[in-house]
């Protein structure tokens, strides 16, 4: 009878073993589709680099490209060594992780769902990078090389880590029921109030206001914009970090609100002017800012609204900075400090896809949001400001004006992007 008994319980263990084994099994399919939604972050980062290329004067293409291209290389060994496990290491008091994966300390094959663990780490690594190649735009025809590479590091630290644990790693604002599902608080509003906080510190251009900054080469812009565009495909499809309905849905509801704002700003440049090339792709892009937050949670109809509302804000938001004569060189934070404040906030009020808002009965959430928000902005900036007057004041953050004059390709770089 013992022998009966014993061979049950061997059999029902077989048959158990196996379907508990299966919960960290890691899905091809995913795995795959993550690895393609990686590599289309990494693509946006060139992107920037393109877009923000076009838009300043020819003397200062190569210099702002670099920019971004540096803090690739940069924040890729950072965000290795430590940036990841302070936003994804075990919580200490909802504000950090710890350094349990210092290093990659833990991090490999194993399975974090159905993806490994190490391509989990290399796809909020492409955020990490992004988040700080998008504060250049602000920065752009002034700054010192060294002074940023500093001060991105510095950054990447002391304000992203901390915030995207806030958010993703299991801090404060994930617990109280903030919603992000692709990075409008962890990215966008971070990165575009903190450009605003630098430029406070560094000061306007020679010549603000009395020279012409025209764009020298829109067709390049546009390449970069196109690109990014490509590549927040990943960006925000990817965020469902599974080959899934909640990606394909995103997918939908990302090009969507794109091309709602892209259609907005065309108008609306329309109305006071003609209807301008650049302005077309700037409301591309605040429509994919906007939208960004909220993609997996809304449906495509409520992209539409999003993306109108994106284009509108951001559009006016620019004309508000212009006014008060803040020389905020290309508009990040008009674009993505104000478009991923609308977003995140838009998250609250159309939210209908595995969590509700307010048109689906919970007014709750944008209160939520609005918590999220607040907080982003005040630490973004504080935190922010203080850090670039601490470059400032060592090594210094921005060029001498004979430099600042000769253009930042030739005295930053001694190389010219056109002969």
């Amino acid at each position: 009878m013992d022998n009966r008994l014993m061979i049950i319980v061997t059999f029902l263990l077989a048959i158990i073993k196996p379907v508990f084994a299966q919960e960290a099994t890691i899905d091809s399919g995913d795995t795959a589709w993550i690895i393609v939604a990686t590599a289309l972050v990494m693509l946006m980062i060139p992107g920037v680099g393109f877009f923000y290329g076009g838009m300043v004067r020819n003397k200062n293409t190569l210099s702002t490209i670099m920019l971004v291209f540096a803090t690739l290389a940069l924040i890729s060994i950072q965000w290795v060594l430590w940036g990841y496990s302070l936003a994804f290491g075990s919580d200490i008091g909802g504000f950090i992780g710890n350094l349990e994966f210092f290093a990659l300390n833990g991090v490999g094959m194993e399975a974090n769902g159905t993806i490994p663990n190490s391509l989990f780490m290399m796809f909020q690594g492409m955020f990490a990078i992004i988040t700080v190649a998008l504060i250049v735009g602000g920065l752009v025809e002034r700054i010192k090389f060294s002074g940023w590479l500093v001060l991105a590091l510095l950054w990447a630290t002391f304000v992203y880590d901390p915030i995207c644990h806030w958010v993703w790693g299991g801090g404060w604002l994930g617990s109280l029921g903030a919603l992000d599902f692709a990075g409008g608080t962890v990215v966008h509003i971070n990165s575009g109030v903190s450009a605003l906080a630098i430029v406070f510190v560094l000061g306007a251009r020679n010549g603000f206001g009395k020279d012409h900054m025209i764009p020298h080469n829109i067709p390049m812009a546009l390449l970069g914009a196109v690109l990014l565009w490509f590549g927040w495909f990943g960006f925000n499809a990817g965020s469902a970090l599974a080959a899934d309905g909640i990606a394909a849905n995103a997918f939908v509801t990302t090009n969507t609100a794109a091309a709602a704002a892209a259609l907005t700003w065309m108008f609306l440049s329309w109305k006071h002017r003609k209807p301008s090339v650049l302005g077309i792709a700037t409301g591309a892009v605040a429509g994919l800012v906007a939208i960004t937050p909220a993609t997996g949670f809304v449906t495509p109809m409520a992209s539409i609204p999003i993306g109108i509302g994106a284009g509108l804000i951001c559009y006016y938001a620019i004309l508000f900075r212009v006014g008060r004569k803040i020389d905020e060189s290309l508009d990040v934070w008009a674009v993505h400090g104000i478009g991923g404040t609308w977003g995140a906030i838009a998250t609250g009020i159309f939210a209908s896809i595995g969590a509700t808002g307010l048109i689906t009965g919970n007014p709750g959430q944008v209160i939520t949001q609005i918590i999220g928000v607040g907080a982003t902005w005040v630490y973004a900036f504080v935190v922010t400001y203080i850090l670039a007057k601490i470059v400032d004041v060592t090594i210094g953050l921005r060029v001498e004006e004979p430099e600042e004059l000769v253009g930042l390709d030739l005295s930053q770089h001694a190389e010219n992007a056109y002969q």
